[in-house]
């Protein structure tokens, strides 16, 4: 494994030196006004972000926003088109659009020809609420007044895909816009599953799983109707209706198990299943005053009508004797509402921002196993920040201060917990021209305990083993320190960087034996703490024709609880290839995911490769691919628990998996950009889970 990392580092820094050595007259964009020729470098490093200006060969050969993200080819980031995910040293990345938060769907809805830059920022401030890394596009008003797209991702030897729409029509300063997007999953896969049982007074249990077969399922759609009033410079008012429908997401996997101190064969089958429509609302007011003041308001709902199942069976294999039957089933009904207000003032060397946010979440789920038996659970955040920056000549300061004032409690018990969590933060950065740049950043955030991680419910995983909720859990803190160091030259850019992390009081599961019954729930453990060094690179190696990007992580995370102290060691990467000629594409992508350790458990993100040729012709994309031409996908998981330890791998039995693209663009008339939303009130709702192994 080692190996295939030294030769892809061997390899980027070959190119880089070749890259070095000779000019490179397309890492520039050139415009030319009245005899003077501006231009300007791909990457601009800017006091609070890295700016990307998409080049001309980048947006002929992008069909939506997605893909020309992935174009651009940003070190640090890595961009699955295909799957539709986007992230950073295995994190998942917020996206943005003109400041406001988006899905990737509406990324997929952006026309490249109307994008002017995209923002990267690796080192979000305090308004952004904890997130790891932020993608911001910018969009310009597009000089056409409609426009419908229609795109799908069907695989060609199983039931696989993602679909989208997307109609947006215009007349004076209003745009009415109507958007469905959606994915379907039903592959076959299997279980390999291992676990070893100590008990209290040292004797063992050995289960052993042998797979028959299995389904993994993940079908839903999205949909969404809105209106939009924009006077430039002055007033912003957005409205949006949306509902998100979930048919079908879960697994069944059916098998043999064999027992240690038992003879027979056990005929196995573990269902999980989850169901919901969750209909939401969003409201947004933006006003401009003079002298850059801008004040942002935005209000949201949302709703979750759910049903979450677990179907546990044993029976002998020879008699067909049931030996252990576990049937859960929640319904939720739970609502969320939020408001955030920002105020930002701007000056020619600094820049003022303030905000204060408030979110309701109110649960109520029922057991229908339990007799019909119901939970409800009130919890309540409410968030103020202040944050300034200043920039003199070349070194720029920002600092700032957070609070968030946390509780939650159930009513049927009349028990639960508030807590007031302090943010401070600060970050300097310091830069030689556009070649080199120096960033120090000390942040913290709070992160509450969840609706599965305090309800008291106790759900049956299988013959013996359970889980409960820890009612007396309470909001825990992350303390981060970074330092990294950009760098920019013709033809190689990318990033050097050390970061560590401190969750002193992290929540994590914790098990104990109640009698024959392993119970797992959860505890405010003593801690985790996370060491990184990252090296991210992008190299032209032929301009015009041939990009390689990639990164490589190598961390240490240490974690402590009730009767453990676990430290683990990890390499992961990822790389990825671009050739472009004659309108063609031909991307060629390997990742290997990091392994996470948190708590006792160490779960690996999947292998994966990826290889697909593309063509853009008039308002068609046409494309042509497989996904895993490398690899087999395996997601491994392990417990190292003391009571309980064992290890499983989930396995698609489809692997390779060719697929198709069609995608269709269409615009006419005159038409207005999306909405510039500066704030994003959170109203995210909770759903139950059933559990399951």
């Amino acid at each position: 494994m080692i190996n295939k990392y030294v030769q892809v580092a061997v390899f980027l820094l070959a190119a880089s030196g070749a890259a070095a050595q000779t000019e490179a007259p397309d890492s520039t964009q050139t415009r030319q006004l009245t005899e003077v020729v501006v231009s300007a470098p791909k990457v601009i490093r800017k006091s609070d972000m890295d700016m990307y200006i998409p080049s001309k060969s980048a947006v002929e050969v992008s069909q939506n926003g997605l893909q020309l993200l992935n174009n651009l080819m940003i070190p640090a980031l890595s961009v699955n088109d295909v799957m539709g995910t986007v992230t950073s040293s295995g994190q998942s990345v917020q996206v943005r659009i003109n400041g406001r938060e988006a899905t990737l769907q509406q990324v997929r809805e952006l026309l490249p020809e109307n994008i002017k830059r995209v923002e990267w920022l690796d080192n979000p401030g305090l308004k952004y609420n904890g997130v790891y890394a932020v993608v911001n596009f910018v969009v310009a008003n597009p000089a056409l007044g409609g426009s419908l797209m229609l795109s799908a991702t069907p695989a060609l030897n199983t039931a696989w895909g993602n679909y989208g729409s997307s109609l947006k029509l215009n007349n004076g300063n209003s745009q009415w816009g109507l958007s469905a997007s959606g994915k379907v999953t039903d592959c076959d896969v299997h279980r390999d599953y291992q676990e070893t049982f100590t008990y209290p007074d040292g004797s063992r249990l050995v289960r052993t799983e042998t797979p028959l077969g299995g389904k993994l399922k993940n079908n839903f759609g999205n949909f969404q109707a809105d209106y939009s009033y924009i006077k430039p410079d002055t007033t912003v008012l957005w409205v949006a209706l949306s509902a998100y429908k979930e048919w079908s997401s879960g697994n069944r996997f059916n098998g043999l198990m064999s027992y240690s101190n038992d003879s027979r064969e056990i005929r196995l089958s573990d269902m999980k299943d989850n169901r919901c429509i969750t209909p939401s609302y969003s409201v947004y007011l933006e006003q401009h005053f003079g002298r850059n003041r801008v004040l942002a308001i935005d209000m949201s709902g949302s709703f979750n009508d759910g049903h979450s199942k677990h179907e546990y069976l044993e029976e002998d294999d020879a008699t067909n004797a049931v030996i252990t039957d576990v049937n859960t089933s929640i319904k939720d009904f739970n609502r969320a509402y939020g408001i955030e207000a920002d105020y930002t003032r701007k000056w020619r060397k600094s820049r003022l921002t303030f905000g204060a946010s408030y979110k309701a979440n109110r649960n109520r789920s029922t057991y229908e196993n339990m007799g019909g038996e119901i939970f409800r659970q009130r919890q309540d955040r409410t968030y103020f920040f202040g944050e300034y920056l200043y920039r003199l000549d070349k070194v720029t300061l920002t600092g700032g201060v957070g609070a968030q004032y946390t509780s939650f409690k159930f009513l049927e018990s009349d028990r639960g917990n508030d807590s007031w969590n302090v943010r401070p933060r600060f970050s300097a950065q310091w830069r030689y021209g556009q070649v080199s740049q120096w960033r120090f950043e000390l942040s913290t955030w709070q992160t509450a305990p969840t609706l599965a991680e305090t309800n008291e419910a106790p759900l049956q995983i299988d013959g013996f083993q359970w889980q409960t909720g820890n009612q007396n859990l309470h909001t825990w803190s992350t303390y981060r320190l970074r330092l990294q160091y950009n760098y920019t030259l013709p033809r190689l850019s990318g990033s050097i960087r050390v970061e560590g992390r401190n969750s002193p009081d992290r929540i994590a599961p914790f098990y104990a034996w109640d009698g024959d019954r392993l119970v797992r729930s959860f505890e405010n453990s003593r801690g985790r703490q996370y060491l990184s060094g990252t090296l991210s690179t992008q190299v032209t190696v032929v301009p015009g024709w041939l990009d390689v990007a990639g990164s490589m992580l190598y961390h240490i995370t240490r974690t402590r609880g009730t009767g453990y102290d676990l430290t683990e060691r990890n390499l992961s990467g990822d790389v990825t290839a671009m050739l472009r000629h004659y309108g063609f594409q031909l991307t060629v992508q390997y990742r290997h995911g990091a392994t996470t350790l948190v708590g006792e458990s160490k779960i690996t993100a999947e292998k994966f490769s990826l290889v697909d040729l593309s063509y853009n012709w008039k308002q068609w994309m046409f494309s042509a691919g497989v996904l895993c031409p490398f690899t087999k996908y395996d997601q491994p998981q392990r417990l190292l628990n003391r009571y309980n330890s064992n290890e499983q791998h989930t396995r698609v039995d489809i692997a390779p998996m060719p697929f198709i693209r069609i995608g269709w663009n269409l615009q006419w008339g005159r038409q207005k950009s999306g909405v510039s939303k500066l704030v994003n009130a959170d109203s995210s709702v909770d759903s139950s889970s059933a559990g399951g192994r």
